[in-house]
């Protein structure tokens, strides 16, 4: 290839410009962090559906059974009993609001906190084992479709700088209807990798505990490598109208095509966002002034969802012009 060649090439796509678009767009159009924002007030203030007498009778039962199973077993589920009784304390059913992977983003669902400025949330017992799969399935159903509404309209604005009503209320069904296929293959690869996983690390961690710490980190490991190519699956959807598998595909084929720039975006809005997360938590959670981490947190992360369909779009069309400037190529010679 001569310099003259090298020099045509289309230009990669660019972590700066795509980050600062991103903010832009939602500055101009900054109504569209009400959704977070009343997402964090509903985990916040709303009665939280809990499951604590259900985990606390499965404790008992455990316990019952570890003891007549002998003392090492007895042992080793005290070590673990205090963490079990702290999640039974904390457990709201309603983060499952926060889906994936399309979802609103939240500040509040990972700490469900148990205080708020007003007093502390109702707290909702689950009764069984069965309608706390019928809540978590309905919640995440709506946190699904709702969450397509959100990205639909964050696209937009980052792709055409404004809103398309009509189209948008027309593509809402559809696009709903391929983000729950794609949540739906998600649930099934991540089912297919842990529940061998699982078992593999429990015996590992019977067998020594280095070892089973190892294990960990190797499935770790293997999780993020086979999501991280999955990242931008949710993407194709929204800006090319793909199906859920083309989207997969074209995720994939993106992140192959760009994965140094790739790795440097997500790593960028992964620092990014967990970073900023720390500052919006500091208020306590039974002070009005996490109202303004709350709001933070909604501008940050629907400016950085923004930026990630405006690098979406960047890396696909530069893919598709190197693919047609390596086809002209190979016409000319």
């Amino acid at each position: 290839m001569t310099m003259t060649d090298s020099q045509e090439l289309p230009a990669p796509p660019r972590l700066i410009p795509a980050l600062v678009a991103g903010f832009d767009a939602i500055a101009n159009h900054v109504l569209l962090i009400v959704f977070p924002f009343i997402l964090d007030l509903l985990i916040w203030f709303a009665p939280h559906l809990r499951l604590k007498n259900l985990i606390e009778t499965l404790i008992a039962e455990i316990t019952t059974l570890s003891i007549s199973n002998g003392a090492e077993i007895t042992n080793m589920f005290e070590a673990g009993k205090e963490v079990w009784s702290l999640m039974a304390e904390q457990i709201n059913l309603s983060v499952v609001l926060r889906s994936y992977p399309v979802g609103i983003p939240s500040l509040m669902a990972a700490s469900s906190p148990l205080e708020n400025p007003l007093g502390s949330p109702t707290m909702l017992e689950i009764p069984s084992i069965g309608i706390a799969f019928l809540i978590i399935l309905l919640l995440t159903g709506v946190g699904l479709v709702l969450g397509t509404l959100y990205y639909l309209l964050v696209s937009q604005i980052a792709l055409n700088g404004s809103f398309q009503w009509k189209q948008i209320f027309s593509e809402w069904p559809r696009t709903s209807l391929q983000v729950i296929l794609l949540a739906l293959l998600w649930v099934g690869l991540f089912m297919m990798v842990s529940v061998p996983a699982s078992c593999l690390m429990s015996v590992a961690t019977v067998a020594g505990l280095p070892l089973g710490q190892l294990s960990v980190l190797l499935y770790g490991g293997l999780l993020i490598w086979l999501i991280f190519p999955l990242l931008f699956s949710p993407h194709g959807i929204f800006t090319n109208q793909l199906k859920a598998f083309a989207s997969i595909r074209s995720s994939i084929r993106m992140t192959n095509a760009t994965l140094s720039t790739t790795v440097l975006f997500v790593g960028t809005v992964f620092i990014l966002s967990q970073g900023l997360d720390l500052l919006w938590q500091i208020p306590p959670a039974n002070s009005w002034l996490a109202l303004l981490g709350i709001a933070g947190h909604a501008f940050v992360v629907t400016s950085l969802l923004s930026a990630s369909f405006i690098y979406y779009q960047s890396a696909q069309n530069w893919i598709s012009r190197l693919e047609m400037k390596r086809q002209s190529t190979l016409n000319a010679s």
